[in-house]
Order: C-alpha cells, then sequence, then structure tokens
C-alpha cells in the first residue's frame, strides 16, 4: 500500500513507520522537514499542516491508499486532510485519546461511553463525528498514556529523574488512583494492524497496557526499571488542593481513576500488548532516558521542594 504518515519524525510515527517500511509499504511522511526520516530513502513531503492552504498545495495530485493521522488535534487539522486526498482512500486511521471520556464512577472506560464535552481533547471527538458523518473509512485508536523511548511527553521521566537522584517523589493523594499506561511500539502494531481489516472500518478503539496501575505502584514500577529497590524509594504523598501551582504541572498524570478497556481492539485486531509494565519500563529507561544523557542533566525540582517543604520538612537536605 501507498501510505501518508503525518508526522512521522517523533516518538508513535517513528515506530509506526519502521513497521510500516519492514511490512513492505511504500511509506510517505508529510511534516515540517525539522528531523530526519527514521528509515533512510523515505519521501518526506515538508509543508505545515495547520496552514490548510499548504497543506492542499503539497498533496495536491497526491495518491494514497491509506493515511495515518497521528498529530490532528482539532477538527480544523483534519478537514483539510480529507477534502484533499478522500477520494480513493481505502482507509484513514487516526489517533485520537480515552482523555475524551467523561468521568465516571465505573471503569474501565468502554468505546462506548459518554464523552467529556469540555475536556481539553474534544478537538479529537469532532474530529471522529466528522470522519464518521463524512462516510470517510476511518478508524480512530484512542490510548490512555503512551510511553517508551524518546516520550516527549515527561511522563516516565518524571520518575526517573528522581529515582536517579535518590530524591523523594511527591505523590498526589493517597497514591490509589489507577491509571494505565501503553508501550508505544504496542501502539504502533495496534495500528498497523488496522490496515486490510474490514471489521475495523468506521470503529474506535481503545489501545493500552492489560493491566491498571496505582501511582505508587507506578513509581515502583519506574523504580525496577531505573535498577533501584521498590521497597526503598520515598514516596511523599500530599493534598494538591493545599497548593497553587498556577500552570506548572507538579505531577504528570491527572488526578483520578484513568483506565480502559482494550478487549475490542484485541478480537477485532488479533493484537495484544507485548510489553509488560517493567520490561516496557526498562525498555524506556534504557533507550530513551539513558541514551539521550537525561541522567545527567540539571532538572528543576523547585515544585518538588515547595510541597517537601510543607508535608515532609525532614526530606529537604
Amino acid at each position: 500500500m501507498r501510505i501518508l504518515v503525518m508526522g512521522g519524525t517523533r516518538f508513535i510515527g517513528v515506530s509506526l513507520t519502521k513497521h510500516l517500511v519492514a511490512l513492505g509499504h511504500q511509506v510517505v511522511l508529510f511534516n515540517r522537514g525539522n528531523r530526519p526520516a527514521p528509515v533512510a530513502g523515505v519521501e518526506t513531503l515538508v509543508g505545515d499542516r495547520t496552514q490548510a492552504n499548504d497543506l492542499k498545495a503539497r498533496l495536491k495530485g497526491q495518491r494514497f491508499d491509506a493515511v495515518f493521522d497521528n498529530n490532528g488535534r482539532e477538527l480544523g487539522d483534519t478537514q483539510p486532510l480529507v477534502e484533499v486526498l478522500g477520494d480513493g482512500l481505502q482507509q484513514f486511521i487516526y489517533v485520537s485519546s480515552a482523555g475524551v471520556y467523561q468521568q465516571a464512577d465505573q471503569m474501565p472506560h468502554h468505546e462506548g461511553d459518554r464523552i467529556d464535552p469540555n475536556s481539553r481533547h474534544r478537538g479529537k471527538f469532532e474530529t471522529e463525528a466528522y470522519l464518521q458523518a463524512q462516510g470517510v473509512p476511518f478508524t480512530s485508536v484512542r490510548p490512555v498514556y503512551i510511553y517508551g523511548p524518546h516520550n516527549y511527553n515527561p511522563l516516565e521521566s518524571w520518575f526517573f529523574d528522581r529515582l536517579v537522584r535518590d530524591r523523594p517523589l511527591p505523590i498526589p493523594g493517597n497514591g490509589m488512583h489507577l491509571t494505565q499506561l501503553g508501550h508505544v511500539e504496542d501502539l504502533a502494531r495496534a495500528m498497523v494492524a488496522i490496515l486490510g481489516k474490514a471489521q475495523a472500518i468506521g470503529q474506535i478503539y481503545n489501545i493500552s497496557g492489560t493491566k491498571a496501575v496505582t501511582f505508587d505502584g507506578l513509581a515502583r514500577a519506574c523504580a525496577q526499571a531505573a535498577g533501584k529497590d521498590p521497597e526503598q524509594i520515598n514516596l511523599v504523598h500530599y493534598d494538591p488542593k493545599a497548593f497553587d501551582f498556577g500552570k506548572a504541572k507538579a505531577f504528570p498524570m491527572r488526578l483520578q481513576h484513568f483506565f480502559t478497556a482494550i478487549h475490542r481492539a484485541e478480537a477485532d485486531l488479533d493484537w495484544t500488548p507485548r510489553f509488560d509494565l517493567v520490561e516496557g519500563l526498562k525498555d524506556s529507561f534504557e533507550k530513551g532516558y539513558l541514551a539521550s544523557g537525561q541522567n545527567q542533566q540539571e532538572i528543576e525540582f523547585s515544585l518538588d521542594e515547595q510541597i517537601l517543604k510543607a508535608v515532609a520538612p525532614a526530606t529537604i537536605a
């Protein structure tokens, strides 16, 4: 298949492109050209997708069997792409987010659960609705938290930064909020598995790991991955409502239970995650965190110290 990947040079796009090329597909990337293609010889179309006229001009006359829209955040990002490429597309695969779901008393989230109209991911849901209304042969994936080597979101690195420096880990609440992570390679494999599957057309799939984990459990799993004794790390719990951090984030995850059921994807796509949490975090620690030298970088811990000074002053050196 001739496949267009929007982005393709960061995180999800890197893993996805490598998988697609390995399977023999003809892959074309569309991005701003700031980073090299992850596979030598892959064609790159340089343009700015946020400028509709630029995107349409760059893609005019191009024909693709499938599109992977990895970085569309708002409907306005994706609509021009559909308008210029819609005819002849066999599949349009869209990366949405489990963040569209409305917070609920009963978990896990299923694909038919109610949407939060005030979610910061509202544009993702609006794009899904548009693709469906336009009759585009789309499939949407809704990851929870994605992790893995070269994650540009400070997720697992938040824990690693503190663990490698033997610092306390300030965890909001009692540490028992349940969350869920999925490795970027497992997400890429699920996306590739959608290609050519008629039953996936018009469907939405939650994609993540098989288990939920508490905040404290995630800290211990990160410790294992980093070669630390998980029973010896210093977890400090605090009431986040007692602090005003402004727009800054003292913790990288939403302070609520947040996890999904992935059974539909497993059944329809003949897919299941390969990474368990500790193995996946070790992969991220070794191939991403250490490889990039982040363990040697100077890290800002002022919010940590604000918390620790208030709730655990004895931990401040």
